[in-house]
């Protein structure tokens, strides 16, 4: 595999840096009311513990000869060491805010590809800047490595560590008083989660509520922006998807554990005053990306010359995707950050009501899959092997179209990358990253 880093790979994108009148209300409208309310918090409670017990039940057992440190908080869940006064000297140094009014950000989930271009944009700009990623083998681990090397040529330091490792957590925000949390690690996927549902709980629920539990605790506490998903839209049919419409049919567990995360998010904001903001990402695509997408796997094939399947929705209906390019994400991710209002509480307790927001990130321009494999064709200079297949039930949705007018007021949110230039500029990084000849198998 031919690995040619430059620190030109990521610095050569661009830079992202009626009126009525209201009746008093009867005892029975009350009761029902009420009802109705208890209904949905019931339904929501058994969701969140199923998916607890999934986790329970299918995480192996601790290995004797893995046994728990005795020093738990010096220790970080299967990852390397963690502590010391280098490893101090490392960690301020890369969050130290270089620019005036900057921000000090703490970036989970670092070395995935949202959250190296989002880690970028805010160092370039003089935000400090720290990192945290366990570097799980989900896909190839050396894309991540290669990530984080350019990252660390920028300045940026990822530490090494899990989202529910609670001590560690602590220790960063002893070492740093972030003003704010860009919280991108996640299970991601919609497919592998019916070949491992417990990675799914870990990270979306567990590791979501770990990072909350710390942040509230800390002093000041930090405004949090998260990453959610276009999937919790579901089998939702209204188009475009709007942050108004339902989402309480999720078609895949992926999609459970966001929508379960908007839920939990809403709770420590009501609680505890945690200044919180989703951003529910449209199938995001670009230089560095993730392997499991069919962008990037589909140019992988269509070089190597295997077929490649085209999905169809019941009869021989069009599967179309938001395809929103890593640019115009990162664009949304820094206008949800300067825009956070601070969180309110202290020390655990809320003082006031804080924001909670949720915006949709994505391009408004649905693409058909089969116009996708048209441009990767001509861009390639390679014939595709199309097999049309019917879309599976597997978690996948027929379409996605992402209503951004919320974002455009907010933060005024305008993508700028139709499909055509934004996998121009992917397929020019893949083939200067793994090459073009054929024999590259990653």
């Amino acid at each position: 595999m031919n690995m040619k880093l430059s620190s030109s790979h990521l610095d050569n994108i661009p830079s992202t840096p009626g009126k009525f009148k209201m009746e008093k209300a009867s005892y029975f409208n009350r009761f029902r009311w009420h009802y109705s309310s208890l209904a949905k918090l019931t339904f929501w409670s058994f969701v969140f513990m199923g998916l607890i017990l999934v986790f329970l039940i299918k995480s192996p057992p601790t290995s004797p000869t893995t046994s728990i440190p005795s020093d738990l908080s010096r220790r970080s869940l299967k990852t390397k060491s963690w502590g010391g006064p280098g490893w101090e000297k490392r960690v301020k140094s890369s969050a130290k805010i270089r620019s005036p009014n900057g921000l000090s950000v703490l970036v989970t989930g670092a070395a995935g590809f949202v959250g190296t271009h989002v880690s970028a944009a805010l160092k370039r700009r003089g935000d400090g800047v720290l990192g945290l990623d366990n570097f799980n083998n989900y896909y190839d681990t050396s894309l991540k490595r290669a990530r984080q090397s350019l990252l660390e040529r920028s300045g940026i330091f990822i530490v090494e560590g899990d989202i529910n490792d609670a001590f560690l957590l602590k220790k960063l925000f002893e070492v740093v008083p972030f003003t704010h949390v860009m919280h991108l690690a996640a299970q991601a996927g919609v497919r592998y989660a019916m070949e491992n549902p417990s990675s799914y709980v870990h990270s979306n629920i567990a590791g979501l509520v770990n990072v909350l539990e710390v942040c509230k605790e800390a002093n000041p506490q930090p405004a949090i922006v998260w990453a959610s998903s276009s999937s919790v839209y579901g089998l939702n049919t209204k188009i475009p998807f709007s942050e108004k419409d339902r989402t309480d049919q999720p078609a895949s567990l992926y999609a459970a554990t966001k929508k379960a995360g908007e839920e939990i998010a809403h709770t420590y904001n009501h609680i505890y005053g945690l200044s919180l903001t989703g951003l529910r990402f449209f199938t995001v695509y670009g230089p560095w990306g993730r392997p499991d997408m069919a962008y990037f796997f589909f140019t992988r094939d269509i070089l190597k010359g295997k077929s490649i399947p085209i999905f169809e929705g019941a009869n021989h209906g069009t599967v179309a995707r938001d395809f929103t390019y890593i640019d115009d994400i990162v664009k949304g991710c820094l206008g949800a950050l300067d825009t956070a209002e601070k969180s309110t509480g202290s020390g655990g307790k809320k003082k006031g009501n804080a924001q909670l927001r949720v915006f949709n990130l994505g391009n408004t321009s649905p693409v058909p899959v089969s116009d996708l494999v048209s441009i990767l064709e001509r861009l390639l200079k390679v014939k595709a092997k199309r097999k049309v297949m019917t879309l599976p039930r597997n978690g996948d949705v027929q379409f996605t179209h992402a209503n951004i007018s919320y974002a455009q007021r907010e933060f005024g949110y305008k993508p700028t990358t139709d499909l055509q230039t934004g996998l121009k500029k992917f397929v020019r990084w893949y083939v200067s990253y793994y090459g073009s000849g054929k024999k590259n198998d990653h």
